[in-house]
């Protein structure tokens, strides 16, 4: 049978291994000066393994053992867990919108448009400023969340005494 400190480990592991899948994701966007769909597609694919390195060891392991674990620090980290998926269903709720909006003036296909993007619709700079607001309070509450998930690792294995 294999160990709770070997799953824990793992665990850490791939939870920890989600944050470069997340920032090299970013740069693309950062680092691109027109978003066409393949650039897009390509930011996905690296958003979306660093979302189910992340997710699925919180659905699979974490959330079931909870009620063997109820403390302050466990309620602490699950707040920020949680706030951090709030902020990336906040961040969803504007990526959806400015999806549609350019998809239907076919900024993907042809990005060349002269066209500013808030000028698109008329709640475009609320989408993405809901876009950013998500994204950036998902990374926040994300690395919260992350540093309080390592103190309890620490304390609970006691790996480093």
């Amino acid at each position: 049978m294999v160990s709770d400190l070997t799953i824990a480990t793992v665990i850490a592991v791939l939870v920890t291994a989600s944050f470069p899948f997340y920032l090299y994701g970013a740069w693309i966007m950062i680092d691109t000066e027109v978003v066409t769909w393949g650039v897009l597609v390509y930011h996905l694919k690296f958003i979306v393994v660093g979302l189910a390195l992340n997710t699925i060891p919180v659905v699979v392991w974490m959330i079931p053992r909870t009620m063997d674990q109820i403390g302050g620090l466990l309620a602490v980290h699950a707040f920020f867990g949680l706030q951090a998926y709030a902020m990336l269903v906040v961040g969803l709720t504007g990526i959806v919108r400015i999806l549609q909006v350019k998809r239907a003036h076919d900024l993907y296909a042809n990005p060349d448009q002269d066209v500013a993007l808030d000028d698109l619709h008329e709640n475009m700079s609320g989408w993405r400023r809901r876009l950013r607001v998500g994204v950036f309070g998902y990374v926040f509450f994300w690395i919260l969340a992350w540093i309080l998930g390592m103190v309890r690792y620490v304390l609970r294995y006691s790996v480093f005494w």
